[in-house]
């Protein structure tokens, strides 16, 4: 692998024009291709295999065309304070909106709340539901400002008008203030770290062709592959981070190979053959994790983890070419201003901060050890609260209409009014279709909880019928979560009794469906991303115990970093900092989210930082020794990585969509706890307890593993190379 890696650096920095012509070409190729391709089709949530996915196939099977994706708006009137909805004046000024609301040219119906008696006991307030003919993907600014002129004029007539529904939705995609924000500090980090503006531009350079390449290609396919913008958010997210990371670690070994005296085209190969080839297998690491989501089985987890997982190959393919490609073009303008102004290169201090922390955990290892584990470990206890859902309209900021449309359906009809129940009857094998959907109503209007019951309405078959059903309780309620399961519950006896089978469905019930298989999913999941990834450990660092301690490391840090979600997210503690204004349950992908992207990222860590010790040991240092080798060589490096990923993922907190927002903090946290704790902390802790036994490998496991030297053994035989003379002055490009 070494020796390959160090042939492609070799000739990505001699063949520097052909690389960087290619790249150009490709970037070209992929951006006319997203500019070309048809907006992408909203092919809206599925999962297969639930109850609620059943029930949604059922009805689109026997109520053709009635269920189609049309985007719906929710209109709610409230009546100035005292008075009631039913006054003349404001049921004048009302039914005039909703006439107003059903002129539209996208709308199919508008239904007037008097005549659908949409009215609260108290008749302070009325909601008009609005269907459209169109999905809210294809709902035109016409469309919109129609809506949004017809709610002014009832708020001109005195009335407090709020809107919620699919019609107002605006997925926001990937790019924005995060974005740059991220990229920003990160690039003060990096000139912080290599003290040189050309070294601190060229990974983010770099990253930046990569996720240019990257979003392209996902807008090129969005149309025949079914993505989404949230697919393209994830796939920058990742895409940045690694790939500043990934260039990060090459162009530093470059430096430091420049600093032994090697020239320019030797010391670029050489940093492509040793560091390169980390790059290569914690991107696979990060490859495994995000194309294992498919296990979960949520075709949107699915393209959204192979988008990603496709940023980050594209990511490692930049780091092995083009990155050494530019450092043919400016070899020494990534030296320091001090190296390029003396003519000396200088290489790491033997007593660096990496060195001195190194030696701190070895003289210390069992303490260290010990407050990082309890530290996770005290991290993590809130994690046993864990509460899975989906955020709805309830999490919006209060500024948002429809957070207080959200508030005043709440208010006026009950907590449980905007997470109502659909119960699907198929009454095919009944008798008497009619009257067994009448008792199923019947009965299921009669559990503890709910609230009420909506006549049913049947298909033309008069075979199938749906109703709503109302809780008593919010959406997010875990007695609304009970009453689903007794509902569920019921269903034999009923079904006994009236000869036809329900199915229960609605968002409510989809949420409840989601987290179970989210949660049913997680184990065979983490089997099969660790098992793998140990596998792949197994043959870097020729080591059992290693991969292990990587592993459980990883766990610490997840945990930790899900516990922190909880008590922001759900207790509410820090909330308001970070702009929630609802807290609530969790995500239900959150867990799954953590879970494979933290994974890929903490054995980033692992790969950079183990395999300089791994290095230091197989060159013959003990191991201690190689411990101190490996900090004093990547400890600044590792630090300023994690601390580029952190910016990264924080600058998403700043998004206003609350899944996103959760997303970036679960990252940031969880990259800060593996890197700084875990890595830098815990690592070394065992490493040094353990001792020679931690590189141990039985023989007849090496013998059956691959080699594929990482750590660079093979080039370490190679002739040495003359060395460089002192570094010219005026970084003109090395001349092959």
């Amino acid at each position: 692998m070494a020796t390959f890696l160090y042939r492609v650096g070799r000739l990505a920095f001699r063949r520097r024009w052909y690389v960087a012509l290619v790249w150009a070409a490709v970037l070209a190729a992929v951006g006319l291709g997203a500019l070309k391709a048809p907006g992408a089709v909203d092919e809206g949530f599925s999962m297969p295999g639930i109850e609620s996915q059943k029930a949604f196939d059922l009805m689109e099977q026997r109520f053709p065309g009635a269920t189609a994706d049309g985007a719906t708006a929710r209109v709610v009137f409230i009546a100035p304070g005292g008075e009631k909805v039913t006054a003349a004046g404001n049921k004048q000024a009302i039914e005039k909106a909703v006439a107003g609301l059903g002129d539209g040219t996208q709308v199919a119906s508008a239904v007037d709340p008097f005549q659908a008696k949409t009215i609260s006991k108290d008749g302070s307030t009325a909601f008009a539901t609005v269907t459209y003919k169109v999905g809210s993907k294809d709902l035109t600014d016409a469309g919109r400002t129609h809506l949004e002129r017809a709610v002014d004029q009832a708020r001109d007539a005195g009335l407090t008008v709020e809107t919620g529904g699919s019609a107002l939705g605006d997925d926001a995609g990937p790019g924005g203030t995060a974005e740059v924000i991220g990229v920003a500090i990160a690039a003060v980090v990096l000139l912080i770290t290599f003290g040189s503006l050309a070294a601190a531009g060229l990974p983010l350079l770099t990253a930046v062709i990569g996720v240019g390449v990257s979003m392209a290609t996902i807008l090129a396919l969005s149309s025949a592959l079914g993505l989404s913008t949230t697919t393209g958010t994830l796939a920058m997210m990742l895409g940045l981070a690694v790939g500043i990371d990934y260039a990060l670690f090459v162009v530093s070994r470059y430096r430091e190979e420049r600093a032994k005296g090697r020239v320019p085209q030797e010391a670029a190969a050489l940093a492509v053959g040793t560091a390169g080839s980390a790059v290569v297998f914690a991107g696979l690491t990060v490859v495994i994790a995000l194309a294992g989501l498919a296990v979960v089985g949520i075709p949107m987890l699915t393209k959204m983890g192979l988008a990603a997982a496709g940023a980050v190959v594209v990511a490692v393919l930049i780091a092995l070419t083009l990155v050494p490609a530019f450092l043919g073009f400016w070899p020494n303008a990534v030296l320091t201003r001090r190296a390029r102004r003396s003519g000396r290169i200088e290489g790491s201090g033997e007593n660096n901060a990496g060195t001195r922390w190194a030696r701190f955990v070895l003289r210390r290892p069992l303490p260290v050890l010990l407050l990082g584990v309890v530290g996770l470990g005290a991290l993590a206890l809130p994690a046993a609260d864990l509460q899975l859902g989906m955020p709805g309209d309830e999490a919006k900021p209060t500024s948002t209409t429809e957070r207080r449309a959200y508030d005043a359906l709440a208010e006026g009809f009950g907590p449980g009014f905007n997470g109502p129940l659909t119960i699907v009857v198929d009454g095919k094998d009944a008798a008497d279709p009619k009257t067994a959907a009448d008792t199923v109503a019947k009965d299921i209007g009669s559990t503890e909880g709910v609230v009420s019951v909506s006549p049913a309405r049947f298909n033309d078959a008069g075979d199938t019928a749906v109703f709503s059903v109302v809780p008593s309780t919010a959406p997010t309620d875990e007695k609304t979560k009970n009453l689903v399961t007794s509902i569920r519950d019921e269903r034999p006896g009923i079904e006994s009794r009236t000869g036809a089978s329900y199915e229960v469905t609605g968002s409510t019930a989809l949420n409840v469906d989601i987290a179970d298989k989210v949660q049913s999913a997680l184990i065979p999941y983490l089997i099969v991303v660790v098992g793998l990834a140990i596998v792949l450990l197994l043959v870097v660092f020729r080591s059992v115990l290693v991969p292990l301690k990587a592993a459980l490391g990883f766990l610490l840090s997840v945990l930790a970093s899900l516990g922190a979600v909880v008590v922001v997210f759900q207790q509410g503690h820090g909330a308001g900092i970070l702009g929630v204004e609802q807290t609530g349950p969790i995500m239900s992908l959150m867990p799954i989210f953590l879970v494979g992207i933290v994974f890929g990222l903490a054995m980033d860590y692992e790969v950079f930082l183990v395999s300089r010790m791994r290095e230091a040991y197989v060159h013959g240092e003990p191991p201690a020794q190689a411990i101190t080798s490996g900090f004093r060589h990547s400890a600044r490096v590792v630090v300023a990585a994690a601390l580029i990923m952190i910016a990264v993922f924080a600058g998403f907190i700043g998004e206003s969509d609350s899944m996103i927002k959760m997303i970036g903090f679960g990252l940031a946290s969880a990259v800060l706890f593996d890197a700084f704790v875990v890595r830098m902390a815990i690592v070394p802790a065992v490493l040094a307890l353990l001792g020679h036994k931690a590189w141990w490998l039985p023989r007849w496991l090496d013998r059956i593993l691959p080699r594929v030297d990482v750590e660079g053994e093979a080039l370490s035989r190679r002739p040495e190379t003359d060395p460089a003379p002192a570094a010219a002055p005026d970084p003109e490009p090395a001349r092959t």
